[in-house]
């Protein structure tokens, strides 16, 4: 079933996700940080949140518009107009939530980020095959939004990897659930607690990434792989219905999972904190020495 989408928030600044739908191809590719000023942090801001559950909605309605049952597969493509994937959650709003002792703030995040990635894993029933265009480092939110897809696509050099134990938290939304249908509970648990970044290649051979192809070839590769999912449509709407009914992901078990991430957020000390905040002056300055080198492509 698809999850409702609970929380339209209208914005007046420029988009932060660039939305093109291809018709012919039946693709809707998702840009997140798109026409952003100079030293924009490319996290998964509340303000990002909403505009990709936005576009998720309108997809989806084109999609209930479409009744035929005979409708082939349509892709969804996430990627970045940024010089990385995604830095993961907005470490900076958490501080300031958890030091407020805003609960109820910092879970109304959570389950934000939890619709959306339940979203990109199942938007509408077996109709759409999702695919993650990585291009650059993918940490925390921004690795498990990549698993969330169906299809991992990366390209040489980037990394991907949680690095919320640093600061004495796990990744919650959604790691455990997607990583574990890639490989075994025991080393997903590993995945998650040892803080590292791991270089694409080594996920290609641990079945975690799906593709990885030279540096700058990554929107060709899912070109080409969506034109070959084409002729087999029938059965990729088979498989995604195979596989929710012999290994479902549900929106309850997400956030389960990720009530149990705001409790633990919740219990950090100052220590854990003050390391949270030297992550978020880390992430700027790495923003601000990008700044002058980011392009749309």
């Amino acid at each position: 079933m698809s999850v409702p989408i609970s929380r339209l928030h209208v914005s007046h600044e420029a988009a932060l996700l660039r939305h093109v739908s291809e018709h012919a191809s039946r693709t809707d590719w998702c840009y997140m940080h798109a026409d952003v000023a100079s030293a924009y942090h490319p996290c998964f801001s509340e303000r990002l949140l909403h505009e990709m559950l936005q576009t998720q909605e309108r997809i989806r309605r084109n999609l209930a518009a479409d009744p035929d049952p005979k409708a082939g597969i349509h892709h969804l493509v996430l990627a970045s107009d940024s010089d990385v994937f995604n830095l993961g959650g907005d470490l900076q709003l958490f501080s300031r939530l958890i030091r407020g002792g805003q609960r109820g703030r910092l879970l109304e995040y959570a389950q934000l980020c939890v619709e959306v990635a339940f979203n990109l894993h199942r938007l509408y029933d077996d109709r759409v095959h999702s695919i993650a265009v990585v291009e650059g480092d993918a940490l925390g939110g921004g690795f498990e939004a990549a698993l969330c897809c169906h299809t991992i696509i990366a390209e040489e050099g980037a990394g991907m990897g949680f690095p919320e134990v640093l600061f004495d938290l796990f990744p919650g939304m959604g790691a455990y659930t997607f990583l574990t249908r890639r490989v075994a509970p025991v080393v997903a648990e590993r995945m998650m607690l040892d803080a590292r970044v791991y270089p694409v290649e080594e996920l290609l051979r641990m079945g975690v990434v799906d593709m990885v192809v030279p540096r700058g070839q990554g929107r060709q590769a899912a070109r080409e792989l969506i034109r070959r999912n084409q002729r087999i449509g029938n059965a990729l709407r088979a498989m995604n219905t195979v596989r929710q009914a012999c290994n479902p992901v549900t929106l309850d078990e997400l956030l389960k999972v990720t009530h149990e991430w705001v409790d633990a957020a919740m219990r950090l000390n100052d220590r854990g904190l003050k390391t949270m905040e030297r992550l978020v002056r880390a992430q700027q300055r790495r923003a601000q020495a990008a700044a002058p080198a980011l392009t749309l492509v």
